[in-house]
């Protein structure tokens, strides 16, 4: 391995891994201690305002809906979610959010406000603009390489 090729592959690393760590402390200071980064992302993926299926959750964290049920009955024990069924065809299964839940989406909606304020303190516009381009290329590789479907945000 080349020289840039170490030392880029140390910093991707090093920055997945303080970004999962760092993202974790964050939930724990907002004050949500018992819910994991997955269950985090898994309220992120349910959404604040309208009622879910399962199917749609599912497909938008790439597991299947199995792997959801599992830990939207973690979820709902925790008081975080709720489920409910729909009087026009019961097999379908709605999940949404409880008001203990839309916190812990908040802690986790500000972490990644301050996360990005922090990332482009102290750059200018062609710097920012820079930095966009570069990560966007390299989310692209990403996905290309390993055949991920995109993740609309």
């Amino acid at each position: 391995m080349h020289k840039n090729e170490a030392v880029l592959n140390e910093l991707l690393v090093e920055l997945f891994n303080d970004i999962l760590e760092i993202e974790q402390n964050a939930i724990r200071n907002g004050g949500i201690s018992d819910l994991s980064i997955t269950e985090v992302h898994t309220i992120e993926a349910i959404g604040m305002y309208t009622a879910r299926t399962m199917s749609e959750v599912a497909a938008d964290l790439r597991i299947t809906v199995g792997t959801l049920t599992t830990a939207i009955n973690k979820l709902i024990k925790k008081g975080y979610v709720e489920r409910k069924r729909i009087e026009e065809d019961r097999r379908v299964v709605l999940i949404q959010l409880t008001k203990q839940g839309k916190v812990a989406y908040r802690v986790h909606e500000k972490f990644h406000r301050d996360l990005i304020k922090t990332t482009i303190e102290g750059l200018d516009e062609t710097e920012e603009g820079i930095l966009m381009t570069s990560l966007d290329k390299l989310n692209k590789f990403f996905k290309e390489k390993y055949n991920l479907t995109s993740k609309e945000h």
